[in-house]
C-alpha cells in the first residue's frame, strides 16, 4: 500500500479521535441551567366576587363569596377590598342580594342588606310568598343550629281532650315541610376562634311561606307548641317523587337537562304543607292513650221507674226495646217487660 494513503487514514483517524473527545467535553461539562419557583406577586388588589349566581332574594352563605385579584385600574370605591380595615366575608353571612350578581362580578356595598336593615324581608321573599315569624322553645330550635337559608320541617306538638274520662290524648304531627328560615332573633355572625359560626338557642324564627302555608301556621301555633326538624341539604328525591306521584309537578317531556334542572329547583325551593305524618302517645310508650278519650254516656233527665240509678246517683238510660210513657209533662222510657 502506498505509503502516503497510510499517513493520511492515519491522521484522519486521529483527528476524528480528537473531535470527539474534545465534544465529549464539552457537553459533559455544560451544566443544565435549575428551574426556580417564585412565588406569584398579585398583579393588583383584591375584591370580593361572587362564586356562583346570585339572584335577588338569596341569603348569603360561606360559600357564596371570594376574594379574587382585580385589575387596580378598574377597583371601583363600593367594592369590598381585601385588606386592613376591609370587612371580613364571614360578617355578610345571613345577608340579602338586592340587586342580581352575576358569578364573578365583585359584590358593591349596596347590593347586600343586612338584618335589621329597612327592606331586608322584602329582598329575602320570593315573588308570591310571604313572611311568618313563630315561636319555638330551645329543644325546639335544634339547639341553636338553624340559621338563615336552612330548610326545616314544622312539628306541631298537642293535647287532645276529647272530653272523656282519662287522660288527654298526646300527639305530634309534621305539618309543613321543607320551608325555608329566613331569620333568627340571633345574631348570626358571632364566631369562635376558628373562624365557625356559634350555635347560639333561639326563641322567634321568621319563615318564607305561601300565603296558605302562613295561614295554618298562624292556627297551628294555637294549638300547642312547634318544633324545628332540620333538614339536609341534598334531600330533594323523596320530595321529587311525591311531587310527580301527587301530580304537583309536570315531568318535562324528552331529555332536556335545563329542564329537569328548572323542575327540580322547583321541588327544592317550594314548602309544602301536606302528606303530613304523626305520632300518638302509644306509639311511644305503652301507657299511653292511642285514641282520644271518648264522650261518657248522658244522664237521662227522668226519673222514671224504667231509668236505673247508679251508686252515685247518676240516671242511666236503660237497653233494649222500651216504651215511651207520657204522665202529664213527665215523659219516661220503660223498658218492655219491666214492672
Amino acid at each position: 500500500m502506498d505509503v502516503k494513503k497510510i499517513a493520511l487514514l492515519v491522521g484522519a483517524l486521529i483527528i476524528a479521535a480528537v473531535t470527539a473527545i474534545t465534544a465529549k467535553n464539552m457537553f459533559s461539562g455544560a451544566s443544565a441551567p435549575k428551574a426556580e419557583a417564585k412565588a406569584m406577586v398579585p398583579a393588583g388588589p383584591q375584591v370580593l366576587v361572587a362564586t356562583r349566581s346570585l339572584p335577588v332574594g338569596t341569603l348569603i352563605d360561606a360559600e357564596a363569596l371570594r376574594f379574587q385579584t382585580w385589575p387596580e385600574g378598574l377597583v371601583q370605591p363600593a367594592y369590598y377590598i381585601k385588606g386592613e380595615g376591609a370587612t371580613d366575608p364571614v360578617e355578610l353571612i345571613g345577608t340579602v342580594v338586592r340587586t342580581e350578581i352575576t358569578a364573578g362580578q365583585p359584590v358593591t356595598q349596596g347590593s347586600l342588606i343586612q338584618p335589621g336593615e329597612r327592606g331586608f324581608l322584602a329582598a329575602a321573599l320570593g315573588p308570591g310568598m310571604r313572611a311568618v315569624t313563630v315561636s319555638v322553645s330551645d329543644t325546639g330550635s335544634v339547639a341553636g343550629f338553624v340559621f338563615p337559608g336552612d330548610r326545616v320541617d314544622i312539628v306541631l306538638t298537642q293535647e287532645v281532650n276529647g272530653g272523656g274520662d282519662g287522660p288527654p290524648l298526646k300527639v305530634s304531627e309534621t305539618v309543613i315541610r321543607n320551608i325555608r328560615v329566613l331569620a333568627t332573633d340571633r345574631r348570626t355572625n358571632v364566631m369562635n376562634e376558628s373562624g365557625k359560626p356559634v350555635p347560639q338557642n333561639i326563641s322567634m324564627v321568621t319563615f318564607e311561606a305561601t300565603p296558605r302555608i302562613a295561614e295554618k301556621i298562624a292556627v297551628a301555633q294555637t294549638f300547642g307548641s312547634l318544633s324545628l326538624s332540620l333538614r339536609p341539604l341534598a334531600d330533594t328525591t323523596a320530595e321529587l317523587e311525591r311531587a310527580i306521584a301527587s301530580g304537583e309537578v309536570n315531568v318535562p317531556e324528552g331529555e332536556d337537562p335545563k329542564a329537569e334542572k328548572r323542575m327540580l329547583l322547583a321541588i327544592a325551593n317550594k314548602p309544602s304543607d301536606g302528606n303530613s305524618t304523626y305520632t300518638v302517645g302509644a306509639d311511644v310508650s305503652r301507657f299511653q292513650r292511642s285514641t282520644v278519650p271518648p264522650k261518657a254516656p248522658a244522664a237521662d233527665a227522668g226519673t222514671g221507674s224504667g231509668s236505673a240509678v247508679t251508686t252515685t246517683g247518676q240516671l242511666l238510660k236503660p237497653t233494649g226495646p222500651t216504651v215511651r210513657v207520657a204522665r202529664g209533662n213527665n215523659v219516661t222510657d220503660v223498658p218492655v217487660g219491666a214492672k
